[in-house]
């Protein structure tokens, strides 16, 4: 799961990236609740099958909950534990990649950290 995934990734981790950035913004805070399953699929055009794994996993994480015939509920402090799996996962996973793509291109990185502090 990341908040990152690219329009090569499978549509139910673009979905649940959606999520997971609406998360870390703020757009559903604790104790929210989370767009119906067919309101979130008719937004982003997905089946809403494909909606519901993505909220499945939010489940199973532990960063949601279901109350039974009223919807998903953003629980306490899932902002701030969804953050620091996200910022692993940009760690181990993203930020390898991108050191590598700076060293193939012989880009500067006091250059880079310049045009991303202007």
């Amino acid at each position: 799961m990341t908040a990152f995934s690219g329009e090569d990734s499978p549509v139910y981790l673009r979905l649940r990236g959606a999520i997971a950035a609406g998360i870390l913004r703020g757009d559903y805070r604790s104790g929210d609740q989370l767009p119906s399953v067919r309101a979130f699929a008719a937004e982003h055009g997905a089946n809403p099958l494909t909606v519901a794994k993505a909220y499945q996993g939010f489940q199973d994480d532990g960063y949601v909950e279901v109350r039974r015939g009223v919807g998903m509920f953003v629980l306490p402090g899932a902002a701030e534990r969804l953050r620091l799996a996200e910022r692993a996962t940009f760690m181990t996973t993203h930020w390898p990649r991108i050191q590598e793509a700076v060293d193939l291109l012989g880009l500067d990185w006091d250059e880079l950290l310049q045009r991303a502090r202007a």
